[in-house]
């Protein structure tokens, strides 16, 4: 009955308490949290010491140099995380109709993902708010988001900092193409094994010295590589490939006009290098601006109007 009765007051400290732990837990110890949040040491140990008390559980294991979770305190970093995600979006949805989108929305995207496939819903997401402009900022490479000021960012593969909201947004089929003049008048290469006598170039940050493949029925094989050049730019990827300097893995929107044309084919049509997931994340907060849940929102649309085609007009 207690806590049924619970005030108002009471849950608001609640949720600061759980917003204290979270903050503790990303920032990795009581002084850093205690700097991100604008207040104190003390200040931020007593909150710990509260929420613990409050719950009748020990959270935190602290020695002079460490700070390690309990089981129940991992327990709660993923429940209360997920709560606060799910508290701001229900605020954020009666602000709506009276928090207008305006100001300078700061988003950084990858060079080649940014240039093409989002400036679309990047167009649209201006046309509705009219109030609002946007830096948009082409790096591969993750933001320091409270150092540079930055919004959210669109990342393609892995999201690596567990402190970020990610919405998943596409996923980037990948294929194995070549020029033809490259492959010498050979046919039949439709097994993965048959790739091994061709040269090969390779994207960087998701594949070097091998490459896994995959078919429909979930059957595997990697391939060992020697690529002849290794670059971080798809585009200079796609150009390597279609100069014939060797066979990539490569994203299946890149080359669709080289593979409508013909200057490139597909190779082992029935295998697929893994697709790549692409994610919007954004810092954790207790509130985000109408300018940032408005783009959200039309980012989550585009998992269906990505112009993704899948379609292949030549395979050798």
């Amino acid at each position: 009955m207690q806590q049924a009765n619970q005030s108002p007051k009471a849950s608001q400290d609640r949720l600061t308490l759980m917003q204290t732990f979270i903050r503790i837990v990303e920032a990795g110890n009581l002084s850093a949290a205690a700097a991100q949040m604008n207040s104190t040491q003390p200040t931020i140990s007593r909150r710990l010491q509260a929420l613990e008390r409050s719950l009748g559980l020990k959270l935190v294991h602290r020695s002079t140099h460490a700070m390690k979770l309990t089981e129940a305190g991992t327990r709660y970093y993923e429940r209360a995380k997920e709560l606060l995600v799910a508290w701001s979006e229900f605020e954020s949805d009666l602000r709506g109709t009276v928090d207008e989108p305006q100001g300078t929305l700061r988003v950084v995207v990858p060079h080649a993902f940014g240039q093409h496939q989002l400036v679309g819903p990047l167009t649209d997401y201006l046309a509705q708010h009219p109030k609002v402009s946007v830096e948009w900022l082409l790096h591969d490479t993750p933001p320091n988001f409270i150092e540079e000021g930055i919004d959210c960012a669109i990342r393609v593969g892995s999201v690596p900092d567990p402190s970020t909201v990610a919405i998943r947004i596409a996923e980037v089929p990948r294929i194995v193409v070549a020029a033809p003049a490259l492959l010498g008048g050979r046919k039949g290469l439709r097994k993965p094994e048959a790739l091994t006598a061709l040269p090969w170039v390779a994207l960087g940050p998701y594949y070097r010295n091998e490459i896994l493949l995959h078919n429909a029925k979930r059957e595997e094989h990697v391939l060992a590589i020697a690529p002849r050049v290794t670059t971080d730019s798809v585009y200079a990827l796609r150009s390597a490939a279609v100069r014939g300097v060797g066979v990539p893995a490569i994203s299946a929107w890149v080359v669709e006009d080289d593979l409508t044309s013909g200057a490139l084919v597909q190779l082992v049509p029935d295998w697929q290098a893994p697709a790549l997931p692409v994610h919007l994340i954004y810092p954790f907060a207790p509130f985000y601006p109408a300018k940032l849940r408005s783009f959200v929102e039309v980012m989550r649309k585009t998992r269906d109007e990505l112009p993704w085609s899948g379609r292949v007009t030549k395979v050798i």
